[in-house]
């Protein structure tokens, strides 16, 4: 193949008028496909492949869109919806004399990998033998029997494409493959910028540009898909739920490839941001969700969702729920644990199961037993904190912060009533409802806890 990297290259990604058959109120581009919108796919491979973002082209009034897409891509809007060539109308001003070649593909593609961009890219590229004029179009074609869904490549006796049929959604015969365009084009973009401004008795749809071509007497070239999955367009949430099984399957793969040991990938699921690192293993019913960060060495699940959450090395979530946290190295949490957002856990803290926390800060080395809650708290090294230990932070209107130092040990079932200090060294005995702060060192004790003694104390008699 021949090096393409001479050439300007720009992208075109429609996604104007799209979703009535996904009976939503989400622009059918805007449904999430392994933790993030559709379209990102088709974006990304893109970028990939040309080194650039494309122009995407919506309808004007698609704020939803462009609220996700506006530091992604490059904003083409219409004002109304006519035939599917006239986006490339409004490119042209923007792209004359800038680019040679434009690749034209939909944004309800989600399958498309980089390396079939560059495939067309490169194909368009390259000369046909024997033949001394260039094609200025490339169509990526795949078999399917499913042909009803897809217009079909129609060609002559001497095998070249005569014409792209229209979309029939008439019954398929089921028995004979059938070649059918997939709806990815490379165009020359001088050509394509003097077809598009010869007048017709109608607008200009992608397929009649291959029509005009062969009238002109120029070869227009076609690639086949390997992998015809890469052609499914999403138009219900049938389609959507096929491509999502497919995009797990590429991630589950990528992240084996490359160190990460997934017990069973039918039930993992992992979304495509997510980062591991070598040698952690993930155990099956496990949903790794949004911008989560794991590190190496790791145990995870099974029975785990975890959202938006930073690990550190060799960390242990067995059986339990984070989101928006972190973790810091050699933490074990679980079984049945809760992490909620702002639950920060530092190196070598252990959470038992059933317990909770929310908004605190557990220090290096502390232990926090079972069937408790921590919330709004900052809690010093070194701590225990027994079973069914609840910081009562909330006095129903505002919440109250909780501050426990370094080395104290809070005994089961105390109950902390924020806004509260326990200082360094403290203890409160089991059952104990604290209303008023700690010294360091000292033993409260009763409802309401009152301090009986300090360590001090206790050493010297």
């Amino acid at each position: 193949m021949s090096d393409t990297k001479s050439n300007k290259i720009a992208a075109v990604i429609l996604a104007g008028d799209m979703g009535e058959s996904m009976r939503s109120n989400i622009p059918l581009v805007m449904h999430p496909l392994a933790g993030q919108p559709l379209f990102l796919y088709t974006i990304n491979a893109t970028k990939k492949a040309i080194g650039d973002f494309p122009f995407l082209v919506i309808e004007k009034d698609n704020e939803q869109i462009q609220q996700v897409f506006d530091q992604s891509a490059k904003h083409i809007f219409l004002d109304e919806q006519k035939a599917s060539a006239h986006p490339l109308k409004l490119t042209e001003p923007l792209l004359r004399n800038k680019v040679d070649y434009l690749l034209v593909f939909s944004a309800d593609m989600p399958l498309l990998t980089s390396s079939t961009l560059e495939q067309i890219l490169a194909a368009h590229h390259d000369p046909i033998e024997g033949v001394q004029t260039p094609s200025p179009i490339t169509v990526l074609s795949f078999q399917t029997l499913d042909s009803q869904h897809y217009p079909r490549l129609i060609r002559g006796e001497d095998g070249n494409i005569e014409a792209i049929s229209a979309r029939t959604n008439g019954s398929a015969d089921g028995f004979e493959p059938a070649e059918c365009a997939a709806g990815v084009y490379c165009f020359t973009a001088e050509w394509l910028w003097q077809a598009l401004s010869i007048p017709s008795g109608s607008e200009h749809r992608l397929i009649d540009l291959v029509q005009m071509a062969v009238a002109d007497g120029l070869p227009v070239k076609s690639i086949n898909l390997s992998n015809p999955i890469e052609a499914l367009r999403i138009e219900n949430r049938i389609d959507l739920a096929e491509a999502e099984a497919v995009l797990r399957q590429r991630i589950n793969e990528d992240l084996m490839l490359n160190g990460v040991t997934i017990i069973d990938p039918s039930s993992t699921y992992i979304d495509a941001q997510v980062e591991i690192g070598l040698d952690t293993v993930i155990h099956p019913n496990t949903y790794l969700r949004g911008t989560t960060r794991i590190g190496e060495g790791c145990t995870i699940g099974p029975n785990c969702f975890v959202v938006d959450t930073t690990i550190g090395d060799r960390c242990e979530i067995i059986f339990s729920k984070t989101e928006n946290t972190i973790l810091e190295d050699d933490v074990d949490i679980g079984p049945f644990a809760h992490l909620r957002k702002g639950a920060h856990l530092a190196q070598g803290v252990h959470m038992g199961n059933y317990g909770e926390v929310k908004n605190s800060y557990l220090g290096p080395g502390t232990k926090m037993g079972h069937f408790s809650y921590i919330g709004d708290a900052t809690i010093g090294p070194g701590v225990n904190i027994g079973a069914g230990v609840i910081t009562a932070n909330f006095d129903g209107e505002n919440k109250h912060h909780t501050e426990i130092g370094a080395g104290a040990f809070i005994g089961s079932d105390s109950m902390l009533i924020a806004p509260l200090k326990i200082g360094e060294g403290a203890r409160t005995g089991a059952g104990s409802v604290v209303t008023k702060d700690v010294p360091a060192n000292s033993l409260a004790v009763g409802i309401p806890a009152r301090v009986i003694r300090k360590k001090e104390e206790k050493d010297g008699s």
